[in-house]
């Protein structure tokens, strides 16, 4: 594998849009251009799991990203439901607690082992990249986003989950708290001279394969551009050239 076909892997690309046709049409474009496709829930619950399906019909690999935030046990079975449809990633609010992120390991675990399924890779959601100390502050956190991302991080961690959602500008601090092989996945990726949007803690695929992400989510940038395929090539470049 080349170092473009590597980085490409790593590139998810956000499915943010209500349209399942559109979201078939760029799904078709991009399948052999990227790594996996976000779904989240404007386009979940427009077009349900059948967009997931519809997407693995097409080759390509999907990060359910519905932040799951309940009581353990309500958690740990749309889990269960979620493993089955066979997405390689899914996440859960970190802050919703060690016992909730537990029940929710184990009882995919428990379904992989007697349905015979590809085990998929469980997030924690630490810090929103749209939010900022002063949010964090409004909300009674004190001591600042990177101390509440690592915080969140190691809780994760202890729970049994694969990795966690965080921002670029965490990485060192939860690499040196959680340790390399734990899986660290960012959006509010904004290629160079891009908007930030609705993003507070932004950081360009390039620094963000320098600071040591594992896999990086990009949305507007790709889905929004006149050519979403010389978009995602631009970024894997990018990527790519951060890499050497």
């Amino acid at each position: 594998m080349n170092a473009a076909s590597g980085m490409k892997q790593r590139l998810i690309v956000a499915l943010d849009l209500a349209d399942p046709v559109r979201a078939r049409t760029l799904a078709t474009l991009l399948a052999p251009e990227v790594g996996m496709f976000k779904v989240g829930k404007q386009l979940f619950v427009n077009a349900g799991p059948d967009i997931v399906r519809m997407i693995h019909h097409l080759g390509g690999e999907v990060f359910l990203d519905l932040k799951f935030h309940d009581i353990s046990n309500t958690v740990a079975a749309a889990a269960v439901e979620v493993t089955r449809l066979g997405v390689k990633l899914f996440n859960v609010h970190a802050s919703g607690g060690p016992e909730m992120m537990r029940q929710t390991a184990a009882a995919v675990e428990e379904v992989c082992g007697k349905e015979g399924l590809r085990r998929p890779s469980v997030l924690g959601v630490t810090v929103l990249t749209s939010l900022d100390g002063a949010d964090l502050e409004a909300l009674g956190i004190p001591g600042g986003v990177p101390a509440q991302v690592v915080r969140l991080a190691g809780m994760a961690q202890e729970a049994g989950l694969a990795g966690v959602v965080c921002s670029a500008q965490e990485v060192r601090e939860i690499r040196r708290v959680c340790g390399d092989s734990f899986m660290l996945v960012t959006p509010g990726i904004r290629p160079a001279g891009q908007q930030a949007g609705d993003q507070k803690r932004v950081m360009t695929p390039g620094d963000a394969v320098r600071a040591g992400i594992d896999f990086i989510v990009v949305g507007r940038p790709i889905v929004g551009a006149d050519d979403p395929v010389a978009a995602a090539r631009s970024v894997v470049a990018e990527m790519t050239g951060a890499a050497g």
